[in-house]
């Protein structure tokens, strides 16, 4: 048996990958974070399925269903929300699988952040503007940051920041990265990306805490900040389709 680690995208069942559905609808054991992944992802399971939601288990709770897969000889489809790699809480149940000598695979799934950027019909990365994105988040009540990643040091780049968790902590937030983007910077706050309740906020880091206050949005929201995220016009074209600048597959014009 073997269990895969499936990125179920940020909730719109769509940006399921074929590959993932396809795992799904074979897997006689599904389990999926149900807090996270809406129930028609998981709809495509296979009839007679086991079907859990582990969101309310622990992580011992949920490896005894898996040990119990495979002594049945079962594969267990294991559905996180967006890709797996990014805050997906797989690293310790790997270690437990690998403690198991149970086999076991990754399949890539959507991120929220690019979710987000589709949605609001932009690119994040901008020539001149921005060319870098730091993924990151806020510590809050979830497990400490590494020493070195703090939001104050990633704020020095001036890249693009896209902050998980942090929608309790926009006091914080503002404090931190108003003195390197300025007040005036654009955010944007993207709450429940690709679910038909999303709702996609603009703002600068001066007022975005109060349009998030006014909206009521506590949770599921991920927060997007830097230059890149304005209404950007005024910035030079890549250099990928510069007739001046050829490359291999593109050579030198003929004159």
């Amino acid at each position: 048996m073997k269990v895969y680690f499936i990125g179920a995208g940020p909730g719109d069942p769509e940006l399921l990958t074929l590959k993932a559905a396809r795992i799904i609808a074979a897997c006689p054991v599904c389990l999926y974070a149900g807090s996270l992944v809406p129930s028609e992802v998981v709809a495509g399971a296979p009839e007679g399925a086991l079907v859990r939601d582990t969101a309310p288990m622990t992580l011992e709770e949920t490896h005894v269903e898996i040990l119990a897969a495979r002594d049945r000889g079962e594969d267990v489809a294991r559905v996180h929300s967006g890709d797996p790699s990014l805050y997906g809480a797989i690293a310790e149940q790997i270690r437990l699988l690998r403690r198991d000598g149970i086999p076991y695979e990754i399949v890539p799934g959507v991120p929220a952040y690019a979710a987000a950027a589709a949605a609001l019909g932009q690119e994040l990365t901008i020539p001149e503007v921005a060319q870098s994105i730091v993924l990151t988040r806020m510590a809050m009540k979830s497990t400490a940051m590494p020493e070195g990643e703090s939001l104050e040091n990633f704020a020095r780049t001036g890249a693009t920041l896209a902050i998980h968790l942090g929608i309790r902590a926009l006091r914080e937030i503002e404090r931190v990265l108003i003195p390197h983007y300025g007040a005036e910077c654009p955010v944007v706050v993207a709450y429940r990306a690709s679910w038909p309740d999303a709702i996609y906020l603009r703002g600068t880091l001066s007022d975005i805490r109060e349009k998030v206050r006014a909206a009521k949005i506590t949770r599921t929201a991920l927060i997007l900040v830097g230059p890149a995220m304005g209404e950007a016009g005024d910035f030079r074209d890549s250099a990928l389709y510069d007739p001046d600048r050829p490359h291999v597959l593109r050579p030198k014009r003929k004159v």
